[in-house]
């Protein structure tokens, strides 16, 4: 009879932003602003890096495959939080919810691994730049994307299948999307061992990149120091820069988010937190990378003058 009771709940309803009460609304304006502009960014992006046979390089290719990965990453959970903040109380199923929380972990895992890429094509082009296209062949391209992405895929689905093999007896969750502890809030029995995996796996997306872009840049910043012109080592550190502050702002939110202590969960702290690493960072991430980048500027003056004249 118990286990019965546990099977009633098919779906959920997202509290979301609903502590703001009449603010609803502003922040309906303002999250559909970010989001349009993280879209025409990203597509920008993409699309300058396909048609511009200058950015043909591993370094483009991996920075087209992350705005391509935010793209839909930002669809599995932006749109729906959008709705929610107007239609109020709209719910998802169980299975939509287990759709989203897949989608979101794979595509997180995902970024997560194509940073890690990124700073070992950093690392060849700086400290062993006369095997550079020898080592950063397309077949090392290739399998770098696909071993970001494998290793998702791999992540969603432990975290996925621990979390919904668990009985569920509360239905509002409370946050805008499906994420990982404020489902978990809502079994019915002990959730150790689904929280010993979560922060296990957590620790592993989190912990193992960055060991490796720390590594990496350990060597590249005394590769650099031993560029005997200035603007060399100014154009190294330029781009170095660029890239680690989407690193420490990407790590940073994700460790805040996912290996706190249990103790210091705050609904909204842990909103602000999601906010930034679900609208706020999709969004700086292009900016970033491109507002101090030449080639990538060049290539816009390219594309526009080309559909000028």
């Amino acid at each position: 009879m118990q286990r019965k009771n546990f099977t009633e709940v098919v779906e959920f309803i997202f509290l979301g932003f609903s502590i703001f009460g009449k603010h609803q609304i502003t922040l309906f304006v303002v999250f559909l602003t970010i989001y349009i502009f993280t879209l025409i960014e990203n597509i920008i992006i993409v699309t300058i890096i396909c048609i511009d046979r200058h950015l043909h390089t591993p370094m483009y290719f991996f920075l087209s495959m992350l705005a391509s990965s935010e793209t839909v990453y930002t669809l599995v959970i932006v749109p729906r939080m959008l709705s929610s903040l107007i239609f109020h109380s709209h719910p998802i199923s169980l299975s939509g919810c287990a759709t989203q929380m897949f989608f979101f972990i794979t595509l997180a895992t995902n970024n997560c691994f194509l940073l890690t890429a990124m700073g070992c094509d950093h690392y060849v082009a700086i400290c062993k730049p006369l095997r550079y296209t020898v080592i950063m062949n397309r077949g090392m391209c290739a399998r770098l994307m696909c071993g970001s992405f494998g290793t998702g895929l791999v992540m969603a689905v432990l975290h996925v299948t621990a979390m919904f093999s668990l009985p569920f007896c509360g239905t509002v969750v409370d946050h805008f999307f499906c994420d990982i502890y404020p489902v978990m809030k809502l079994s019915c029995i002990d959730t150790t061992v689904s929280e010993i995996i979560n922060y296990g796996v957590s620790s592993f997306v989190i912990f193992v990149p960055v060991g490796l872009i720390f590594f990496s840049y350990v060597l590249i910043i005394s590769s650099i120091l031993k560029i005997p012109s200035a603007k060399g080592r100014k154009k190294a550190f330029a781009t170095s820069a660029s890239y680690l502050t989407v690193v420490i702002v990407h790590y940073g939110c994700a460790s805040i988010a996912y290996l706190k202590p249990k103790s210091e969960n705050s609904v909204e702290k842990d909103l602000l937190i999601s906010v930034t690493y679900t609208i706020i960072t999709p969004m700086l991430n292009p900016v970033i990378y491109t507002v101090r980048n030449k080639e990538v500027k060049d290539a816009l003056r390219r594309a526009v003058g080309r559909n000028t004249f």
